[in-house]
C-alpha cells in the first residue's frame, strides 16, 4: 500500500514541501521495492529509450526523460526515497529528521502470512532463521519509527521555545506545544495502517499469531505514545477486483474483546449471501482506495486519536 500512499500524496498535495519514501530492506538492498514504486509513482511515464542487448552498454541501458505534457502533475521533485531497516533504531532516528508526519504502512506478511514463506523471500526466510530474535516490523520496527517521530517533535519544539524564549512554540507538528491535534491545519502525526480483524484467518508465526500482532501493534500507537497525535486504520481485505474510486466506509472498530463498538458486526457481514469470489462475504476495498484513505486521515479531525475500520465494499 505504501506505492499507492506516495502517489496520493504527491498528486492531491502539491502544497508538500517533501515526501519521503521509505524502501523497507533486509540484509541487502533490492530492486523490487524501487521498481514497484517507480511505476507507481510514475516514474516511468516518460519518454524512454531501450537499446538492443548486443550494443554498447550506454546504448542497452534503459533510461527515461522527464516529459511535462504527461508528467506535469506527478510532482516527483518533491519525492525523497530513502532505504532503512525498520529494526535499526539508528536508521529510523535519521529519515524521521525534518517529518511532520508519518504514515506507517510497513509489514512481514503477504496477506497473514510471513513473507519468507509467502514468495519464498530468502533475505526475509534468512532473517527469521539466523536472527529469529532481531524484531519484527510490525511490532519493533513500528516502535522504532514511532520513537524517531517522538524525538523529532520533541527536538523541534525545543528549538521553538528557544527562539522565542517563552514556553510555548508557534508552529510545529499539529501547532505548538499545548495546542490541540490537528489545530492551525496541522497533520494527525502518526497514520497507523492495519487490518480488519476479519480480513484473514488466524495464522500462526514463530512470533504469535497474525492477528494478535496487528493488535498488539496498535495497543502500541494508541497507549505507549500520548504525546502524538494518531489513526489507526483497519483496512478490510485488499482486493483488486473491487472497483476503484468507491466511497471509502469508515466504522467504528471492535474493541480488545472483540465487541462491536458500531457499524456492521463480523456476524452481521457473515449472515449476508456467500460471496461470489471465495465464498465467505467481507469488508473489501482497492488498494488505491486505501492509500486515499490513508492520505486524507491526515487531516481528517473526526479520525484523531480513534480507530476504525475502513472499507469501500462488502462482497
Amino acid at each position: 500500500t505504501r506505492r499507492p500512499i506516495t502517489r496520493h500524496l504527491l498528486r492531491t498535495h502539491p502544497e508538500l514541501t517533501e515526501v519521503v519514501a521509505a524502501v523497507h530492506y533486509v540484509g541487502q538492498s533490492t530492486t523490487r521495492g524501487w521498481g514497484r514504486l517507480s511505476y507507481e509513482v510514475g516514474a516511468e511515464d516518460g519518454i524512454g529509450s531501450l537499446g538492443p542487448a548486443w550494443s554498447s552498454e550506454e546504448e542497452r541501458n534503459a533510461s527515461f526523460r522527464y516529459d511535462p505534457r504527461v508528467m506535469d502533475g506527478y510532482n516527483l521533485n518533491k519525492l525523497r526515497i530513502v532505504e532503512v531497516e525498520l529494526l535499526d533504531p539508528v536508521q529510523v532516528r535519521t529519515i524521521t529528521e525534518g517529518v511532520d508526519a508519518v504514515i506507517f504502512c510497513a509489514t512481514d506478511f503477504e496477506g497473514n502470512r510471513p513473507r519468507a514463506i509467502a514468495s519464498l523471500n530468502a533475505a526475509f526466510l534468512f532473517r527469521a532463521v539466523a536472527s529469529p530474535t532481531k524484531g519484527r516490523v510490525e511490532i519493533e520496527g513500528l516502535r522504532s519509527s514511532l520513537e524517531g517521530l517522538v524525538g523529532e517533535v520533541g527536538e523541534r519544539r525545543w528549538k521553538e521555545r528557544e527562539a522565542v524564549g517563552v514556553g510555548v512554540g508557534n508552529g510545529g507538528l499539529g501547532g505548538g506545544m499545548g495546542l490541540k491535534p490537528n489545530e492551525k491545519n496541522g497533520p494527525t502525526q502518526f497514520i497507523l495502517v492495519s487490518t480488519s480483524p476479519d480480513a484473514f484467518g488466524e495464522f500462526e508465526t514463530p512470533f504469535g499469531e497474525f492477528n494478535g500482532l496487528k493488535r498488539q501493534a496498535e495497543k502500541i500507537v494508541s497507549e505507549e505514545f500520548p504525546s502524538l497525535t494518531y489513526s489507526i486504520l483497519q483496512m478490510g481485505l485488499y482486493d483488486e477486483r473491487v472497483e476503484e474510486g468507491l466511497e471509502i466506509c469508515r466504522e467504528k472498530s471492535l474493541d480488545q474483546e472483540g465487541n462491536s463498538e458500531g457499524g456492521m458486526s463480523d456476524e452481521s457481514v457473515g449472515s449476508l449471501r456467500p460471496s461470489i469470489w471465495d465464498g465467505k462475504r467481507k469488508k473489501r476495498i482497492n488498494r488505491r482506495d486505501a492509500a486515499r484513505a490513508a492520505v486524507e486521515a491526515l487531516l481528517d479531525e473526526d479520525l484523531v486519536n480513534q480507530k476504525v475500520q475502513v472499507f469501500t465494499a462488502v462482497r
